[in-house]
C-alpha cells in the first residue's frame, strides 16, 4: 500500500439501537404484549475519521461513550446503521478472509483462550486458524515470548495465571499472524503499573518492527501518553476532537503546573493552588494566563530550584472535555 494511503477510514458511519420501553406495572406489561414502544439509542453517530498506514492513534471516551462499538464496526463484528468503514481497502461487512487475515481485534475485559489449557495449545490452534507456516510461526512465537518475558508460563493452564500474564498470553495469540491492523480495546485495563508498562512497551515495539496500524482505546492516559501522538475524542456516540495530542492539552487546558524545589517556609499558596509537597518539592496548580507572571513572582521573591512548567495532566484534560454537552457540537 502506498505510503500516505489511509488504513482505517470511517465515513459518517452510525450504530444505532431500537430499545423496547415501558411503564411499570402487570397493566403496562400486559399492554406491552400487543403494542410496544421503542426509544431509539445512538451508540454511535455519523462519525467521520481517516488513519494513515504505521499511525498509533488514541481512541478516547468516557463508558457508554461508542468507542467499543466503532471498533466492532471497523473489524466486522457489527453492521454499521448507516455510513461506510474501509479498513486496508476492504468493507469489513463483507468479512472477506483476506481482510481478516489482516486485523487482529484485542478486548481487554474479554479472554478468547481455553481457561483448562496452556498457552502453547492456544497458540497452536491460532497457527491452524490462520494458515501460519510452522518455522514463521516458531520463529514469530519465540520472538514474542521473549519480549514479553513469559516463556516460563505458556505450559500453565490460563486459569493459574494472573491478569496480567493471560493479558500477554491474548497480545501474543491476536499477534501472531502478524496482522497490519490492530484494533486494542482497553488491553491493559485492570493490570498493575508494571505489567501496564511492558504491554505498552511490546505494542510500541511490534508497530515500529512491523508498521502495523493501531487504534487504542484505553482509560489510562499512561497508554495514551507513551504510544500515540493523536488522539480521536468521542461523547454520546458524536466525535468532539480528532488531532495531535499536544494539541488537545494547548486547547483544552485551562492550567498549567508549575513544580520547583525549595528550601523556603513561607505560605506557597498566595501563587497557586497547592497540588503536592514532598521532599522539599512543591507543584502549583495555576492559570495558563498567569503561568509566567507567577514563575516570575516565585524566581524573585522565593529559593528556588529546579523550576519546570508543565500543562495540565492529560486525565484533567479529558475529564474536562468530557464534560462539555454534547449539544455543544463538534470540537474537531
Amino acid at each position: 500500500m502506498a505510503q500516505h494511503t489511509a488504513v482505517i477510514s470511517a465515513n459518517a458511519i452510525s450504530k444505532y439501537y431500537k430499545v423496547p420501553t415501558r411503564e411499570a406495572g402487570l397493566k403496562a406489561a400486559a399492554k406491552s404484549l400487543f403494542s410496544r414502544t421503542f426509544n431509539t439509542v445512538k451508540a454511535v453517530d455519523q462519525i467521520s475519521f481517516s488513519i494513515e498506514a504505521g499511525e498509533v492513534v488514541g481512541f478516547l471516551g468516557p463508558n457508554g461513550a461508542g468507542k467499543t462499538t466503532t471498533l466492532k464496526m471497523l473489524s466486522g463484528l457489527l453492521h454499521p446503521t448507516a455510513g461506510q468503514p474501509e479498513v486496508l481497502g476492504f468493507n469489513p461487512v463483507q468479512r472477506n478472509p483476506d481482510f481478516l487475515q489482516q486485523i487482529t481485534l484485542v478486548m481487554g475485559n474479554r479472554s478468547w483462550m481455553a481457561w483448562d489449557l496452556p498457552a502453547l495449545d492456544s497458540f497452536e490452534l491460532q497457527r491452524a486458524i490462520y494458515g501460519i507456516p510452522r518455522a514463521e510461526f516458531e520463529k514469530t512465537r519465540d520472538e514474542f515470548i521473549e519480549i514479553l518475558e513469559i516463556g516460563t508460563l505458556v505450559k500453565n493452564p490460563i486459569r493459574n495465571l494472573s491478569l496480567g500474564e493471560r493479558m500477554k498470553m491474548e497480545i501474543v495469540t491476536a499477534l501472531l499472524h502478524k496482522p497490519r491492523v490492530l484494533f486494542l480495546d482497553e488491553p491493559t485495563i485492570g493490570l498493575d503499573v508494571t505489567m501496564q508498562r511492558r504491554i505498552r512497551e511490546f505494542i510500541a515495539q511490534y508497530n515500529q518492527r512491523y508498521g502495523a496500524t493501531v487504534l487504542l482505546t484505553s482509560h489510562y492516559m499512561a497508554d495514551v501518553e507513551a504510544l500515540c501522538k493523536r488522539v480521536i475524542v468521542i461523547h454520546n456516540g458524536r466525535l468532539l476532537f480528532d488531532g495531535g495530542l499536544s494539541q488537545l492539552l494547548q486547547r483544552f487546558s485551562a492550567f498549567k503546573t508549575i513544580s520547583f524545589s525549595t528550601f523556603g517556609t513561607s505560605d506557597l499558596g498566595q501563587y497557586g493552588e497547592v497540588v503536592g509537597k514532598e521532599d522539599g518539592r512543591v507543584t502549583l496548580r495555576v492559570p495558563k494566563a498567569a503561568a509566567s507572571q507567577v514563575t516570575a513572582r516565585l524566581l524573585a521573591e522565593q529559593q528556588v530550584d529546579d523550576l519546570t512548567v508543565e500543562d495540565s495532566p492529560i486525565d484533567d484534560v479529558i475529564e474536562k472535555i468530557f464534560s462539555q454537552k454534547s449539544a455543544e457540537g463538534d470540537l474537531a
